[in-house]
């Protein structure tokens, strides 16, 4: 029998991407159905999302509408629209319906703007898949947008035979983000606050508290986040709820598509490489440091960073050991990305101060960001926290390599060098002084240019591949269900 899968999410890339959300549940589902899973994924309708389609030239057709709960009273209903298309072979289906309006933003910064949109999203989803007369074996959560629906699921849904034997899962992808306080809008759909012991009151209304504690099994994207997690530091609160559940929590790490991630064919590059021609990376590295007004100068090591600016990532322990490096002539460095005002401020004085050294560039740009991981030489990802992480995936395959953090998915996929092995440089206290001398130790080895070359093709060799990720998830999805099954017999 063929499993089924619906995958709800906040986004799905191509057709909507903010971050590396909208990548994994982009890719994910073609890797399921690439192992026989009908993988179908459903997203809020999004008024942003008609133009985008446009521009990729993918259709959109409508498909009726669906009718849900929604008001305070018991009788009250409102309609969602249904829109179809097929995204790499997946089923996409969108759901719109009076929370979403233009302009609208695909996510706010409070709960009055984001509860109501994905609790209705949510809502609707659960009644799609009646209205499809597709009965999932597995509901798919990524993070706390679509809680709501493994939370009604659980409380409501049981009840009815058409999803007595649907097991539920959550993915978390980043923990503090839990679109708390929830109330009044869980109430909309019927739906009260938990009186589960095991959640913090405060987290009893919260998308992402009530689909921990309901779901059947619990995932995080790697199995250094999962550690985390359930423990005070990165717990955000939750870690108790986790080691509650410990028995149902497991890390799967992310993919990477490298076909689309490929040095070899990528046409931003000013010269395509791969493993065997890594001399022919050079002119990557020149063609770089004359396109950000840096000093052309092969021997100095780049430093590269592609991110976010904000405090998740590690920029604001950035800076001293990077300006340290600078001012000593150790490195160059090249910043591509936005994020918070006090960070961009913080990094702008260093084009005036370290001239022909540093080159900031606050703006997204794709094309300068494959120029980066195919030109520059050490990557930097000093996070506080990350989940997984695939900047270090992207840059390994580019030949950069990178010095992170060790922590969360940074430890599964970044490790550590030693002569003749490795694939990058770590660092475990969060201080900019463990931050310079785990730099120190790649400029030793980068000045060593045999045990550097080896060091680049080992980790251009390395491979997280979403098949490896999709065949852990159909494994996940059988326990979940035999474990619903062992259930409903008790």
């Amino acid at each position: 029998m063929t499993l089924k899968v619906l995958t709800l999410a906040a986004e799905s890339a191509p057709l909507v991407k903010v971050g590396g959300l909208g990548d994994v549940v982009g890719a994910l589902p073609r890797a399921l159905r690439a192992v026989g899973i009908d993988a179908r994924v459903a997203i809020p309708h999004y008024p942003a999302i008609k133009s985008q389609a446009e521009s990729l030239g993918i259709a959109l057709k409508r498909k009726g509408r669906v009718s849900i709960r929604w008001g305070s009273h018991a009788h009250e209903t409102e309609s969602a629209p249904i829109a179809e298309t097929t995204v790499g072979g997946v089923p996409h289906y969108l759901l719109g319906g009076p929370p979403f309006r233009p302009p609208d933003k695909i996510y706010s910064t409070t709960i009055d703007d984001d509860g109501p949109k994905f609790i209705f999203y949510s809502m609707a989803a659960m009644s799609l898949c009646r209205e499809l007369d597709w009965q999932p074996d597995i509901i798919h959560v990524h993070d706390s947008h679509a809680g709501a629906a493994i939370y009604w699921l659980a409380a409501k849904g049981k009840r009815e035979s058409f999803w007595r034997q649907t097991a539920s899962v959550i993915t978390i992808h980043n923990l503090p983000f839990q679109n708390n306080h929830a109330k009044k809008y869980l109430a909309l759909a019927g739906l009260r606050p938990s009186r589960d012991p095991r959640l913090p009151m405060w987290a009893r209304d919260g998308l992402m508290g009530l689909a921990i504690a309901c779901a059947d099994r619990i995932n995080a994207v790697s199995d250094g986040y999962a550690a985390e997690i359930m423990g005070e530091e990165y717990g955000a609160g939750l870690d108790g709820l986790l080691r509650e559940r410990a028995d149902r929590l497991s890390g799967i790490l992310n993919g990477l598509d490298y076909a689309a991630w490929n040095p070899s064919t990528d046409h931003a590059l000013a010269a395509r490489f791969d493993a065997e021609s890594l001399d022919h990376r050079a002119a990557n590295k020149a063609a770089l440091q004359k396109a950000c007004g840096l000093k052309p100068d092969p021997h100095v090591p780049i430093i590269g960073a592609v991110s976010r600016l904000d405090y998740q990532k590690g920029f604001d322990i950035a800076l001293p050991a990077i300006k340290e490096a600078l001012a000593r002539g150790e490195a160059q460095f090249i910043l591509l990305g936005t994020g918070a005002a006090e960070l961009e401020a913080s990094y702008e004085p260093l084009l005036t101060e370290y001239p022909g050294a540093a080159s900031i560039h606050l703006r997204f740009d794709s094309a300068l960001a494959n120029r980066i991981y195919g030109g520059c030489d050490i990557f930097l990802m000093p996070s506080r926290y990350e989940p997984c992480g695939t900047s270090q995936m992207i840059a390994m395959r580019y030949g950069a390599i990178p010095v992170a953090r060790a922590t969360g998915g940074l430890v599964d996929t970044v490790w550590p060098y030693r002569a003749g092995s490795g694939v990058g440089f770590l660092f475990g206290e969060y201080s900019s002084a463990a931050l310079l001398r785990a730099l120190r130790r790649a400029f030793r080895v980068y000045a060593n240019g045999e045990a550097w070359r080896g060091l680049q093709r080992r980790a251009m060799a390395v491979r997280f591949s979403w098949e490896k990720s999709a065949e852990q998830y159909a494994a996940m999805y059988e326990k979940a269900l035999r474990e619903v099954l062992i259930r409903r017999k008790a």
